[in-house]
Parts: structure tokens; C-alpha cells; sequence
């Protein structure tokens, strides 16, 4: 399996992310839909330039591209143990620039329609209950680019664990982190992941890392792809990170036969320090 990734090095703004869209042709994927979820990353109320959280340019960037396909966007997060997904939508300036572009966030956590999916051999679990939007909406993963405490790095694959609804999910920690998020990517693999990393995030993260200014976008349409690329952009082997290795083996995306589109790897890699 050969996947195209995209790097656009720039300053923040929407060219960066409009040039990474065209550049892996991002409308193919969204042929058939009218309605798009963009999953946002609010692990907690910092704003973007702490590289906690997702940048409300990027997102707004994505907005204006989905209108020119004529699709509705939506921007979703639920909350979790130590989010209020609806104070970050607020804090973080997410909610004025959602409100500019008369877009609807919703807390998941709050979408009282759900529905169950099966999971066929799963990693650790049998199925996943989510609110029905997600199951019947093609989904971006506006994620970060930052280091995480217990997976290693917190990119696409893991920002789709905060589509789950319940807001304490210790649970899925006690299973194994890298393996749940094996199966809920098996199940609700993003159409479209897009890693913001205008300012990233290095050490303790998700949350108490220090900022790093990248001035980049990474792109793609297999989220395993992207993610392996965020890694060697960020200098870690994406073979060393438990759910990326898995995710590629069981065959939901590559892992090294990744075509690499606008900046080489070499020119923009920094070493994020780990915690």
C-alpha cells in the first residue's frame, strides 16, 4: 500500500492548509457527502499557541474548503475526564470563529442519539457506541503535533478516541490505549487527517509539553500514513509507537511506502523531546 502525504512549511494562516489540501487532491474523498465532522484536539483550555490545541485558523482553513465542494461542516469534541469540551470551545477562540462562519459545534458527550458499531476482531474490543452523526458523517481529524505521556505521540489516529461520548474514559486505559485506538480507527478511520503544526508540542504531553514553532501542515487521506510522517518529521521512528505499528499490520494503512509531496522530511525534521 503506497500513500501520498503532504508537508507545507508556512506561516500561520489558511495558504499553508489550502496548499496541503490540493496537493493530495482532498476532494475525492468527500464525492458523496453533504455533511463533514471536523474532530478537533480539546485535551484542555490552552489556546493553539501552547500546542495543546487545535488552531481555530486551521480549522477555519478547512471550513472554506469544504464550502467550495458545497459540504456542510461541523465541528465536534466531546468532553473527557479532564475537559469541558464546551469551555474550550470558548476559551481556546474556537467558538468566535465558528460563530463567524456560522458553523455548529457540538459536544458529542451531549448527543443523546447513539448507536452501537461492531468491531470484528478487535484488539480489545467488541464494539463502540457513538453518537449517530458520527457514524453516518465522513470525519477530518484536525489533530496536533505533539508527543504524548503514554502513546508516544498524539496525532490523527489518537484524536479519534475523543469521538467516544462518555466522559470519563479511564476504562479504555486500563485495556491498552495503543490497542483501543487500533479498533476504534478499524471502525471510524478519518476520511481526511490533518496535523496542525503551526506551533507543536514536545515532552510532557498532551497537555504540559512546551511549545515548539514548526510553521507546518502534514496532510493526507490514510491516517496511518500521515501520523508515520509526523513522526519522522518529529524525529521519532513510527515503528516504536504501539498503535501506528498495529494499525499498520492489520492493514488500515502504510507505514513506509509513503510518498512524500511538497517539503522533504530532512529539511523540516526537528528532535521533540519525549517524555
Amino acid at each position: 500500500m503506497t500513500s501520498d502525504v503532504a508537508i507545507v512549511k508556512g506561516e500561520r494562516g489558511f495558504e499553508p492548509v489550502f496548499k496541503a489540501l490540493d496537493l493530495i487532491d482532498y476532494s475525492t474523498v468527500f464525492a458523496d457527502k453533504k455533511r463533514v465532522l471536523i474532530k478537533i484536539n480539546f485535551i484542555c483550555e490552552k489556546t493553539w499557541d501552547t500546542g495543546a490545541t487545535t488552531d481555530p485558523i486551521v480549522v477555519e482553513a478547512l471550513i472554506k474548503k469544504l464550502a467550495d465542494l458545497g459540504i456542510e461542516a461541523c465541528v465536534v469534541e466531546s468532553d473527557a475526564t479532564i475537559t469541558d469540551a464546551d469551555k474550550a470551545f470558548e476559551k481556546t477562540g474556537m467558538k468566535e470563529m465558528c460563530d463567524r462562519n456560522h458553523v455548529e459545534f457540538l459536544n458529542l458527550r451531549k448527543v443523546k442519539e447513539r448507536v452501537k458499531i461492531p468491531i470484528v476482531k478487535g484488539e480489545v474490543l467488541r464494539e463502540i457506541t457513538v453518537p449517530k452523526i458520527v457514524a453516518q458523517s465522513a470525519v477530518i481529524s484536525a489533530a496536533k503535533l505533539k508527543t504524548h505521556s503514554n502513546t508516544g505521540v498524539t496525532l490523527g489516529m489518537k484524536n479519534m478516541f475523543g469521538l467516544l461520548p462518555e466522559k470519563f474514559k479511564g476504562k479504555y486505559h486500563v485495556m491498552g490505549m495503543s490497542k483501543v485506538l487500533v479498533d476504534i480507527n478499524t471502525v471510524l478511520k478519518p476520511a481526511l487527517t490533518v496535523i496542525d503544526g503551526f506551533v507543536g508540542m514536545e515532552g510532557a504531553g498532551p497537555i504540559n509539553g512546551e511549545p515548539v514553532r514548526m510553521d507546518l501542515i502534514l496532510a493526507g487521506k490514510d491516517v496511518v500514513a500521515t501520523d508515520a510522517t509526523a513522526c519522522r518529521v518529529m524525529d521519532v521512528d513510527p515503528h516504536e509507537i504501539k498503535h501506528i505499528r498495529r494499525a499498520h499490520e492489520k492493514g488500515l494503512g502504510a507505514i513506509d511506502d509513503i510518498i512524500i509531496l511538497g517539503e522533504r522530511i530532512e529539511n523540516v525534521k526537528r528532535r521533540f523531546e519525549r517524555a
